[in-house]
């Protein structure tokens, strides 16, 4: 199954909002309209769900087929900060248009350098 790198945006956004994780519990998210999310398979959703624990960008335990969740790491705020505006995600796409896979660690460093661009730094 491929990595879908909007899902996983999108993910990330839904979890930070989940009110029910903000007072620090635990949810298994077993179909994409748990969180809101359209357009996506549970099995699509729920392999998005596996590699962002795997990346180190969701707290949660993963004792069977779907993890229980409980929030995002110190690592997952920090993706997600900096690829939370629609505008710098567009562009940081924009960029990799024409390449045939980019990591996430990639597509951060782009999303950085968009920011760094728009706040006018070197």
């Amino acid at each position: 199954m491929k990595r879908d790198m909007d899902l996983v945006r999108e993910i990330l956004l839904a979890i930070e909002a989940d009110e029910q994780l903000n007072g620090m519990g635990i949810h298994e998210f077993r179909d994409p309209g748990d969180l809101g999310i359209s357009d996506c398979s549970p099995e699509r959703f729920v392999y998005a769900q596996l590699l962002l624990v795997d990346a180190g960008f969701l707290r949660a335990k993963t004792d069977g087929w779907v993890p229980s969740i409980s929030g995002l790491t110190w690592e997952g705020h920090e993706f997600l900060d900096t690829v939370r505006d629609p505008e710098i995600w567009r562009k940081t796409k924009e960029q990799t248009r024409g390449v045939a896979s980019v990591g996430i660690g990639f597509l951060w460093e782009i999303a950085k350098g968009e920011i760094r661009m728009k706040l006018g730094l070197p």
